[in-house]
């Protein structure tokens, strides 16, 4: 039984409310490379997660993750720079999360522990802790501190289920580790209610935390900054580029105060100070603390250009208020408006950003806020109907929905019958019918009956949260391609210093010894001022953060929308991989069929009761998982239709032959049922009637499954599973996009054959067990395919993992698939065709944000540098520069935002298929 973890306050009744938070827990690290495992000789592992702030570009996250990597006992980092999030996964042994924290703000940023999304985990256990929070403030003074807390854990402690508490006196809250299945949050409410005669009071705390609040924070922080920088801009703009041609402003602006030293000057140099001291102080920090650890981003290069301008500017206006005859040339407006458009880019460029997470942000809000819960009497009827936080669901409680009403959790209903819409979890477009015992999904939405449910997955267990992890998780997740901007990222910023001091280098060399004409000065410098404009302005137009940006953004937007369409891509790896993809392998069952085998044909070579023939047979198969294990019992049960549910004879020494079938005694009758090769196996001889059945059977794409007792062959059942509405239409598509289709089965080579001539697949491996999966899948990349592999997650885990990419289709609300790299909530095989195609057009706009990122600094640097002003006298100002510098970012994150209009293939809008219906 997993344990949960959940952190509580408290408050007293009289001065207010206590918090109570549940919230998902953090995501996983990013799936592993191919062939590598999670396993290791250091014993226990754990994660942790951490909220980052101040990290600006992809060489913030660069020295954090450098850092943290450092440290020892660090098994991996991963710094997301859009979402301010580092995720590491350590071993406690030799490092803890505190000390990690300590390194991150060592390196210049601030970092807090998401504690409750921290959980250790056992190498040598195969159940992953579900975690949750609250969060629980409470008044000192009111609470009696350490008394009142101390009761209020005794009480705690009492519940069953409740196996650790932890008290956190700075942060004023309980963290509490339980059991699921015997207590829950409602439980914890009540006791502290009921704690100290009612004096204190406990309720849940507002979601919506950290992340967003901080991104909403960021966005205000720059655009107050940029219209403070706007208050002393636009005159510091208007006393040097306007005033200057208005007859009586210009005299007033060029009036000598001190020697040659003008009012016009002194009123830019007061104006923009505060710009680049105040309003610029970010750079300066940004600056420091990349530098102090040996990096430098986009900071050092804003920093170093705009000084430049700054302090050039004051030795000038100094300099002619010591002199008599030096007439000052000041740029204070380029450091001014540098700075301010630098501002603006900013804020548009955390504006477009936050619009790339908005995906998760829908997901989660498509919880309800309340729920209907019912208390039921001995009898099952309903005696109370209470409304209640939905966050407070507890596993097992039954919960009513309304017509119209979201479901509230994840369930199976006990009573009603409706229809419900999965669209926004599924992708799938019809609603689907919901009677007792059918499964139902939080965050859907009932049409038309009223449901009653049993709450079998709450809180961070459930579908809804299994995806906003998943995909938090795939966007942490960096593509292979993402390396090549950080390797480039590495030597930018050096690379663009040299370049600026040798622009300027050279056309100060150039003025001083007469390498062009003195026409070329403008007469409002002299040649060392024109070689510093062109040396500041290739330092600011250069922009590392375009590049940073160009894979993150179309991966967190890709990601985004293949969540919303029933597609869940876990990272850059996994995108990178299926848009490559030319080869699919497909399992039939499940996959190109239904996965729903039904028996419809049954032919008995001895005399036997059908009835004790079948319950012989229903006994040996009712241990068994495969599907048509579960037809075979299912059809039997046809024969004992006075028991809804009947007790088979009991099965003794079951043993299952993977691939091939099953053997049992029962009722001392030695029982084998499977294919031929397991009767060959057993040295079971097959009757030429039971041969011309088979090749019958198979020859109608049927499954053959033979029955032996007692080592004489008694019958052959004909199995049949349909192939899915559109299979063929499927793969003539994927033949199109020049993606070859190959069927891998466990089935018998006829029913294949038969099965593959109907969807139009000419290659097939048939009477395959689940490693041989795996070795064709081998053989096929050995010959150079970039191969899939489609199938149900079950048996073809192994194939899934040798796969360049593993698609797990139809995995409906068991979407935590560890083996597939693509899960595809529906059973539709189009959606096959969605992940590629979507793939495909995720790369295409990261290869054109990397053409305009690269394409823009190989072009923008060399025109900053004057390469045009000889011929064209063309010179680009620092300012324009900087502001080109900030467009070029938001430019990039707008291009990654455009995924948002993906339309799939089409073709596919032809293929329309419901269920098991084609319209």
């Amino acid at each position: 039984m997993a344990a949960k973890f959940l952190s509580l306050a408290c408050i007293r009744n009289e001065s207010g409310f206590g918090d109570l938070s549940p919230r998902p827990h953090y995501p996983s690290m990013p799936k592993y490379p191919k062939g590598a495992s999670s396993s290791n000789a250091e014993g226990s592992e754990a994660k942790a997660l951490f909220s980052v702030t101040g990290m600006t570009c992809s060489a913030c996250a660069g020295s954090v993750e450098k850092a943290v990597k450092r440290l020892p006992g660090i098994k991996e980092a991963v710094v997301d720079v859009l979402n301010n999030r580092a995720l590491v996964m350590f071993y406690p042994s030799f490092v803890n999360a505190e000390t990690i924290r300590e390194t991150i703000e060592d390196v210049g940023f601030q970092a807090t522990l998401v504690e409750d999304d921290m959980n250790e985990i056992s190498t040598s256990s195969q159940v992953a802790l579900a975690t949750e929070e609250a969060q629980v403030h409470y008044d000192p003074k009111e609470c009696g501190t350490d008394n009142s807390m101390r009761m209020i854990e005794n009480s705690l402690q009492a519940l069953p289920g409740v196996q650790d508490i932890d008290i956190d006196a700075e942060l004023k809250k309980f963290s509490l580790s339980y059991k699921p299945d015997m207590t829950g949050p409602r439980n914890f409410i009540q006791v502290i209610e009921s704690t100290g005669s009612g004096r204190f009071k406990a309720m849940i705390f507002p979601e919506g935390g950290g992340r967003e609040s901080h991104r909403k924070e960021e966005i205000k922080q720059y655009y107050r900054s940029f219209l403070w920088s706007l208050v002393f801009t636009i005159p510091v703009f208007l006393t040097s580029m306007v005033f200057m041609y208005i007859p009586g402003l210009k005299h007033g602006m060029d009036t000598k105060v001190v020697n040659m030293l003008t009012t016009g000057e002194i009123i830019r140099w007061v104006l923009s100070t505060p710009v680049q001291f105040i309003i610029g102080r970010r750079f300066y920090t940004g600056s420091y603390k990349a530098l102090r650890h040996g990096s430098a981003n986009m900071d050092v290069l804003i920093a170093l250009g705009t000084n430049a301008a700054y302090f050039y500017s004051v030795y000038s206006v100094l300099r002619a208020a010591t002199s008599p005859d030096f007439k000052a040339t000041d740029f204070f407006e380029t450091s001014a408006m540098l700075i301010s458009f630098i501002l603006l880019g900013k804020y548009l460029e955390v504006l477009a950003k936050g619009k790339t997470s908005e995906a998760i942000a829908k997901l989660m809000d498509l919880s309800p806020d309340t729920a209907i819960l019912l208390t039921l009497d001995n009898g099952g009827n309903v005696i109370r109907e209470e409304e209640i936080d939905s966050r407070l669901i507890q596993k097992n409680d039954m919960i009513k929905i309304i017509p119209g009403a979201k479901v509230a959790s994840d369930g199976f209903v006990i009573w009603g019958q409706s229809h419900v819409n999965e669209s926004m979890i599924t992708g799938e477009a019809q609603p689907v019918a919901k009677r007792k015992g059918d499964a139902v999904i939080g965050g859907t939405v009932n049409e038309n009956g009223v449901l009653h449910i049993k709450a079998t997955r709450v809180g961070s267990e459930s579908a809804l949260s299994q995806i906003v992890r998943l995909v938090e998780s795939a966007q942490m997740a960096k593509a292979p391609v993402q390396k090549f901007a950080d390797r480039i990222s590495k030597f930018f910023v050096p690379l663009v210093i040299i370049l600026s001091f040798s622009t300027w280098l050279a056309w100060f060399l150039a003025g001083k010894f007469s390498g062009y004409p003195k026409s070329w000065i403008p007469s409002s410098m002299d040649s060392f001022q024109l070689a510093l404009q062109f040396g500041i302005s290739v330092m600011v137009i250069a922009c590392p953060c375009a590049l940073g940006l160009a894979t993150p953004t179309a991966v967190m937007v890709g990601t985004g929308v293949g969540a919303s369409q029933g597609v869940l891509i876990k990272g850059g790896q996994a995108l990178e991989s299926a848009h490559k993809v030319n080869c699919i392998v497909f399992d039939k069952t499940g996959t190109l069929t239904i996965g729903k085998p039904v028996v419809v044909n049954t032919r008995l070579l001895k005399t036997m009761v059908l009835r004790e023939f079948y319950e012989l047979v229903a006994a040996t198969e009712v241990n068994s998982e495969h599907p048509v294990a579960k037809a075979i019992v299912e059809y039997a049960k046809k024969f004992r239709e006075d028991e809804e549910n009947p007790a088979w004879p009991e099965a003794q020494d079951f043993k299952s032959i993977t691939g091939h079938g099953v053997k049992a005694i029962v009722r001392n009758k030695e029982l084998i049922v499977g294919n031929k090769s397991l009767m060959l196996e057993e040295n079971i001889s097959i009757p030429v009637d039971a041969e011309e059945i088979l090749e019958e059977t198979e020859g109608l794409a049927q499954t053959g499954i033979l029955i032996a007792i007692d080592g004489e062959l008694v019958g052959v059942l004909a199995i049949s599973d349909p192939l899915k509405p559109g299979a063929g239409e499927v793969i003539s598509i994927l033949k199109s996009m020049k993606v070859r289709s190959i069927m891998v089965t466990g089935d018998n080579w006829g029913t294949a054959n038969s099965i593959a001539k109907e969807v139009g697949i000419d290659t097939i491996i048939a009477e395959a067990k689940p490693e041989h999966k795996a070795e064709k899948v081998k053989e096929l990349q050995a010959s150079g395919y970039i191969v899939a592999m489609v199938g149900d997650g079950i048996n073809d885990s192994p194939a899934l993992v040798a796969a360049d990419v593993g698609m797990a289709i139809g995995a409906g609300t068991d979407i935590a698939i560890e083996a597939a790299d693509i899960v595809l909530m529906k059973s539709n095989l189009e959606d096959v065709i969605t992940a590629i195609d979507l793939s495909r057009k995720t790369f295409l706009r990261i290869r054109l944000n990397y053409f305009w990122a690269l394409g823009y600094n190989l072009v923008g640097i060399p025109i900053a540098a004057g390469v045009l002003f000889p011929f064209t006298g063309f010179r680009l100002p620092p300012w324009i520069a900087g502001a080109a510098m900030a467009a070029s970012s938001v430019s990039v994150v707008c291009c990654s935002l455009l995924l948002k209009y993906y339309k799939r293939p089409q073709r596919l809008d032809h293929l329309e298929i419901r269920g098991i219906t084609v319209a």
